[in-house]
Order: C-alpha cells, then structure tokens, then sequence
C-alpha cells in the first residue's frame, strides 16, 4: 500500500492543497482573440526559471503548515513542533492555497512555459482544486479509525522518524510528545463535532482505535512494569547520547524526568480522554457495518472520493461494472494455473487449498515473522539486479523490510511503505504485519515485495524525491491512482522481469491483481450499493484466495476509506493503456526503459496530465 499515503502523513495534510488530485484534465488558459507571435526560446527559459523559483518559495511556505512533512524531508525546522490538526488549522491552510493560486494565474504567462514547466503549473492548481472538493466534505471524513489513524501514527511518527543526533534533538522530541497530546486533542474535538452531526464510523474502528491507543498508554511511567513505547523509546535515544559523549548522565537523568512529565501530563491525558469517549461514545455507532452512503450528503462525499483516489470522472457504476469484468477475466488466468499444476477440483476447491494448506504458510511467531522478512529481502535483492534492464532512472535511496512496530501491528492488516528522506539519510521501509502468519500466504510473498518495494512504491517514490529537474513540490506530489497503479503495474512488470519462476508465486500474483479488482466491486458495492460488511465479505470469500483474516481486515479498511481502494486498478489499467498506445505507435522505436523514465520521470501525476506526458514523449520519438 502507499504513502497514501502513503505520502499525506496527518488528517490535516488529507486536505491540503498537497492531497490528491481528481477529476478532468486541467485546461490550459484560453488564448487571446489575436494572433501571438510564438515566444522565443529565450523567453520560455526566462519564463520557466522564474515560474519554478516561485513554485520553490512557494511550497517552502506550504511546508511551514506541517512540521511533521519537513522531517519527513530530514529537515530539522520546527523539529519541536507538530501540525496544527483543528479545523482552523485546514482553513488557514485553504485560504493561503486559494492566494497562491491567485497568484499564480496572474503572474505569470502560460505560453511562455516549458512543457514542464506547464505541467507544474497545471498540477499546482489541480491540487487546488481538489483540496477545495475535499473541504466541502471535511466532516464527512472519518477522523480515528483502525487503519492508520492519528492514534497510531502519532507515536509511531516519534518513534521512528523525529530522528536524535544532538541533544537539541531530544529536547523538541520531548517538545512534541506535548505536541501529540495537543493534536489527539483537537482530532478529538472533531470527532466529537462530526458524532453530533450523525458522523460515525463503524463499531469495530471503535474497537481499533481504543485497543491501538491503549497500547500507547499501557506500560510505564503510566502503569504497570513495563515500559510504554514511546517512555521506551525516548530513554534509548537519551541512552545513545551519553554514551556517544553528547550529554553526561546527570544531563541524561534530567531529560528523562522531563520526558516522563510529558508523558504522564500530557500525552496520558490526552490518550485517557480518546478512549473514554471512544468508550462512551461506541454504542452509537452501527454494529452493522455499511458505507458512506448512510451519511449526510454521503452520495456525493463517495463521488468525490472516488474522483480524489482515481483522479477520473468515473461513475461508481462504472468502476462497480469494471471491477466485475476484471475479477472474471482474472479467473480465467487461474483457472490454466490450477491446470498447469494439475489441481482436480473448481476454481473455488483451488481457493480453498491454497488458503488451507500448511505448505503455502509460515509458522506463527518470531521464527515465522523472521522467516518471512528474509524471504522477502532476498527476492527483493533478485529484482534489484535486472532493474538497469527495465530503467534508465534508478533509486539512489536504499531499501529495507521490517516488521511493523508491536503497538499498531494487527492480525491480517495491509503491507505498506514508507518513503525514506530525499538526501538518502533515512531508506524506505517496507513494513509488514507478521502477527498472524496465516494472512500472510507465502504464495503473495513475492509479488507484495515487489509492490511496496522495487519495481514497485520504493523505486517510484525514491525517484521522485530525487528529482532535480522539476520544481521540489513536484517531486512530493501524490497521487493515490498514479502511486498505486505504478505499484499494481510493477506487480506485472516483475514477471516480465522473471520473477515468479514457482507457479503458486505467479498464482500469488494473479490473487492480489484479483484482490485489487474484487475492491472495485465491494467499494463501490459498500459505498454505492448499500452492501454490509457481511455481504462484502461474503462476496471476497467466494472469489478469491486470500485468507479470511486478511479479508475481514480488508474490507473494514474499504468502509473507513471510502474511494483509496478503487486507485490500484484504475491506475494500472491507464499505465498498460498508455505501454500499449505507445507500441503500436512507435513500432521498432519503442524503448521499454525510455517509457519507464516517462512515466516516472515527472513525479506523481494526476492521470490526465500523465496520458498528456506520454504523448508528447511518443511525438518527440516521432519527430
């Protein structure tokens, strides 16, 4: 899964102008009545250079709003501070966005841009657009729920990303354990505010939410003997600057009192009040699970979700109907796997012994988990040595794959990624949930390494972020359907590579291309449809062979997240379009690793403005 993320690290990041953007592609202003000399080159460089020197400033006034993305970045600016997560925080956010884009459109000329520069240009304010089809509908989102909410993220982003080198550092670590206190605060608030408005998840995010935040507060210096993550990762990081010699042990006894009233004042508290109200508050939230649908204005909040995930004007009808065409189609490719290993039986007897069968799992525990993450690094280092044969564009920043942290890990949940630091001081990491072995088949071992990592998330992102040649918020943009379909591509892609020698490893395949093409069925089923979570399950069993624990996981994360899970599909389906356009124009000129640089070398785009980037690319090949 993606920096969805996959790349928007807080709610308030969700709707800013750096969100994901939907819909048409953008047009370029209308030309005058009179014929207009065409600009010399002279004057697109002049123009071009000054326009990206805006952008430039731009987004480092956009980076001010979140101090949790510049260390994302590996900067260390307002390394004390958290982001601002009331809804007053999002409105000065929009209301800054809205001027830049005013600004924009009157400083400077269209005409006279680059090709690239006109592609900036048209995302900065496809980005606009977007933030303001999503601020229509701010109380309609969700704010805590199982999957990834602020709860966990929260903690998690201290533990593993506010990095210590100097004892400064720790000093605004301790600053923001406050800071985490003061945002669960204000998502609280919101929650409460759209609760009052008939704006509730389901039951079970209830019971998520409350389990992952009672993990955060369950241990010293709160309760009990032993020590809380947070409480255990803040005395590491004092520990390592006494004896690098930064600090002395007195100075490192006082740190650790003050990191201990920060805890026990602030952050306890404010974890206390979430789930108490959690607690009182659950009753009122369906048992029975079902989809946006139900909520105030909930047809439209699913269609423009739908068009911020898929960055189409796409109709759940059609993405429904789409969904039912490919989980078909993908049937039949398995139905010759089953053949080639000579499996008597149906498709659904198939099913049922490659989620049954013991050869296809790792065993429970340590010994499995560690299994699994070896495994997975070594197909990952296959892929890396055939990358220079498919790429001309590499990833400079290294690759790991590590177990999610014990606090927010959850039987079944999804792998996902997070990107390293642009300078290359921090590597992506590819994080799996390795509490239940049995969800994690080793079948689809192969094929989700290659998604989160190379080809896949990590190669895609990395070289984003390493771009020179494009304004820098370009090489942050994200895109759910350009990410996730670059990701679900790669997943194709490693077979073309010569991955999946072993035929159950190229089953493994087709189930998660099944898996991604089921989502377009029961999100649109759940959101559109009025499907329960039971029918939606119901449905997943008996198509495909994931394990039920992986599918029951799946399918809350689909009703909590209305829209994200229908970008994979949509996405690769326009990446292959786009492969196939290009073959048959080009013939023998067609070069697999130029297109990859293509598509690649621009950043996350919205699909639109990606198909316009491929053409000018195949009529440059032309000329």
């Amino acid at each position: 899964m993606r920096r969805q993320t996959l790349r928007a690290v807080t709610l308030a990041l969700l709707v800013s102008v750096s969100a994901a953007a939907c819909g048409k592609k953008p047009a370029a202003p209308a030309p005058e009545a009179s014929v207009v000399a065409a600009p010399s080159a002279e004057e697109i460089a002049a123009e071009t250079q000054r326009l990206n020197q805006w952008f430039d400033a731009k987004f480092e006034e956009q980076l001010d709003f979140s101090p949790i993305q510049r260390t994302f970045l590996g900067e260390k600016k307002d390394y004390d501070k958290i982001d601002d997560l009331s809804e007053a925080g999002e409105d000065t956010q929009l209301d800054w966005a809205r001027k830049a884009g005013a600004e924009l459109k009157s400083s400077f000329d269209y005409a006279k841009l680059s090709q690239e520069a006109k592609t900036s240009y048209d995302v900065w304010l496809y980005q606009l657009e977007r933030a303001e089809a999503a601020a229509k509908f701010r109380r309609s989102q969700y704010v805590f729920t199982q999957m990834q909410g602020p709860q966990a993220f929260l903690p998690q982003f201290l533990i593993v990303f506010h990095k210590v080198d100097e004892p400064s550092d720790i000093d605004a670590y301790i600053a923001r354990i406050g800071g985490v206190a003061r945002g669960i605060d204000q998502l609280l608030e919101r929650a409460k505010i759209e609760a009052a408005e008939g704006v509730r998840p389901p039951r079970f995010a209830y019971d998520g939410v409350i389990a992952q935040s009672k993990n955060v507060i369950t241990g010293a210096p709160f309760n009990g003997a032993k020590d809380s993550p947070v409480w255990a990762d803040v005395q590491t990081e004092i520990d390592a600057l006494v004896k690098a010699g930064k600090i002395d042990a007195a100075k490192g006894a006082e740190l650790k009192t003050a990191a201990k009233t920060a805890l026990v004042e602030k952050l306890g508290p404010a974890y206390s009040a979430l789930v108490a109200w959690l607690e009182s508050d659950k009753a009122n939230a369906d048992e029975i699970a079902t989809g946006v649908g139900k909520l105030p204005n909930g047809a439209a909040f699913y269609k423009e979700r739908l068009a911020a995930s898929t960055t189409t004007d796409l109709t759940p009808e059609a993405v429904h109907d789409f969904g039912l065409s490919e989980v078909a189609r993908i049937h039949g490719e398995m139905e010759k796997i089953k053949e080639a290993v000579g499996f008597k039986g149906t498709l659904q007897d198939f099913f049922k012994f490659m989620r049954e069968d013991d050869r296809f799992f790792f065993p429970n525990g340590d010994e499995g988990a560690n299994a699994y993450i070896a495994e997975a690094s070594a197909k990952l280092d296959f892929i890396k040595s055939r990358l220079p044969d498919y790429f001309g564009l590499l990833p400079k920043a290294d690759l790991v794959v590590k177990r999610v942290e014990p606090f927010r890990e959850q039987p079944g949940a999804a792998q996902h990624y997070f990107p390293g630091t642009p300078d290359g001081s921090r590597p992506g990491v590819y994080y799996a949930h390795l509490s239940d072995m049995r969800a994690m088949p080793k079948p689809q071992l192969e094929v989700v390494a290659y998604h989160e990592g190379n080809p896949g998330h990590h190669m895609q992102i990395s070289i984003a972020q390493e771009l020179t040649g494009v304004p820098r918020f370009r090489t942050q943009a994200g895109f759910t359907a350009y990410s996730e379909g670059w990701g679900l591509y790669s997943e194709l892609l490693a077979k073309e590579m010569g991955a999946y020698q072993d035929p159950y490893s190229d089953f493994g395949r087709l189930s998660t291309e099944l898996w991604r093409a089921i989502r377009l069925v029961i999100d649109t089923g759940v959101h559109s449809k009025g499907w329960t979570e039971a029918q939606a399950v119901d449905y997943f069993i008996a198509n495909s062979p994931s394990a039920e624990g992986a599918i029951r996981s799946e399918v809350q994360r689909y009703i909590v997240w209305p829209g994200q899970a229908t970008a994979y599909k949509i996405g690769m389906r326009k990446i292959l379009d786009l492969r196939e356009k290009a073959k048959g124009e080009l013939g023998d000129k067609f070069d697999i690793k130029e297109f990859h640089d293509t598509v690649l070398g621009g950043g996350a785009l919205p699909l639109g403005i990606l198909e316009r980037r491929v053409d000018e690319w195949i009529a440059s090949k032309k000329a």
